[in-house]
């Protein structure tokens, strides 16, 4: 069986590391993947958005299934065009991508259907949007409409840091049109959790719960990053609470974009804030987060492709979902200066991993002669799984510590605040 996966991150790697274990797949292809997928995987140089070359090649390889991963491409129409051609793939369409594509659409669908989300405004009058945030109450969040790399929403400290973000996003386009309409909303308090699920439009089946680490520094200091660490399962999100989730939160999503004729089959991520009201929705993704995969598929006991197919074909509740009782951690090492400017084209010395331990390559390139090299700001995650949370942690940095490359840097912090909290 030939299998395509679409994207070429450190998310991707994890999902094709799983994917290996099945033995039904003969061939595994990443498009474009990275140097540091090559064991695993052929790598094709096609873009993740480049839907008609994806297309040609899915169909002049005979690809029997593919998974679409990032979120550009699943917004663009990828498993559409896929699909259209033949090829069953994992994935929403576009037009369910949207909950992820537009803020705005999700903030009004969560409305329609009472959803627990922070009180917003929308708005594309740059005239307007300041004149709110001049007497809004602060601090106050401020996203761009649509992607933006993970990077399009500044929580504002006050009101000119709120008009500065702003008129970065209408006014100087850093976010191109992904900014002509900004969503301002409430600023919520409380401890945030990532949950991914799977879902074929009727069923949801919630993979365990996950704390990502977005500062680039301690203490959640720093920039906003795409995410340097996670460990799961989270403390925060207990018996109770999931089930708040799933009856408040997961179904009524679920039904809702069916009843909106966006009927979701894929990967929903939630992205939740444990207030002191409840769990509310801070924003929903389209598809497997990064790195929250990284340290969620290496506890799934079930075999992914099954799963992968039953979503598509709409037979969730035929096929078993189960996780182990243990943790996982993921320590992102990245390049210096990430996520401003940073070098690269270093060579990297990984160790040989053992039992419980992986490293998912997320930027690195191979030179002519083999060698593996530093090719983006997040360079890869050492991950490693353990009965217990303490243990997972103590096992990442020590293979985070076995891995070298120069400028090489992480977060010491990963998972205390989810210690603390037990």
């Amino acid at each position: 069986m030939k299998v395509l996966v679409v994207g070429g991150g450190g998310r991707e790697h994890a999902i094709i590391k799983k994917l290996r274990e099945n033995p039904e797949i003969t061939q595994l292809f990443a498009l474009p993947g990275n140097g540091g997928m090559t064991d695993d995987a052929v790598c094709v140089p096609i873009g993740a958005t480049d839907v008609a070359a994806i297309t040609e090649f899915a169909k002049k390889e005979s690809i029997d299934f593919a998974v679409v991963t990032p979120d550009d491409p699943l917004a663009l129409g990828c498993v559409d065009a896929l699909e259209d051609a033949g090829i069953p793939s994992f994935g929403p369409r576009k037009n369910a991508a949207i909950i992820e594509s537009s803020k705005a659409f999700s903030k009004e669908l969560m409305a329609k259907y009472h959803i627990p989300t922070a009180a917003y405004e929308i708005f594309t009058d740059l005239d307007k949007a300041l004149d709110y945030v001049s007497s809004c109450p602060i601090p106050t969040v401020v996203k761009a409409d649509g992607l933006a790399l993970g990077k399009g929403v500044v929580i504002a400290q006050t009101r000119e840091e709120a008009a500065a973000a702003v008129r970065s996003m209408m006014e100087d386009k850093v976010f191109g049109d992904s900014g002509s309409r900004v969503v301002i909303e409430e600023f919520l308090e409380g401890p945030e959790v990532s949950v991914l699920s799977f879902t074929d439009g009727e069923t949801v089946i919630p993979m365990v719960s996950s704390m990502d680490h977005k500062r680039a520094g301690d203490n959640d200091t720093g920039l906003n990053t795409g995410g340097m660490g996670t460990i799961a399962p989270n403390p925060y999100y207990t018996p109770a609470v999931a089930q708040r989730c799933m009856q408040e939160i997961f179904l009524p999503t679920i039904r809702a974009m069916k009843d909106e004729g966006r009927t979701f089959r894929g990967c929903l991520y939630f992205g939740l804030m444990i207030t002191k009201d409840g769990p509310k929705v801070i924003e929903y993704n389209c598809r497997f987060g990064d790195p929250e995969t990284q340290v969620v598929l290496p506890l799934l006991k079930s075999d992914l492709l099954t799963i992968f197919r039953a979503v598509r074909d709409g037979k969730l509740t035929e096929t078993p979902v189960e996780f182990s009782d243990g943790a996982a951690c993921c320590v992102v090492l990245a390049s210096k200066g990430y996520p401003g400017k940073y070098e690269k084209g270093y060579p990297i010395t990984l160790p040989e991993t053992v039992d419980h331990e992986a490293i998912y390559i997320a930027g690195a390139s191979r030179d002519e002669s083999g060698v593996l090299r530093t090719n983006g700001g997040r360079v890869l995650g050492a991950v490693a799984t353990a009965g217990d949370l303490q243990s997972a942690v103590t096992a990442a940095y020590a293979l985070a510590d076995r891995i070298h490359f120069k400028n090489a840097y992480c977060r010491r912090d990963i998972g205390r605040r989810a210690l603390q909290a037990l």
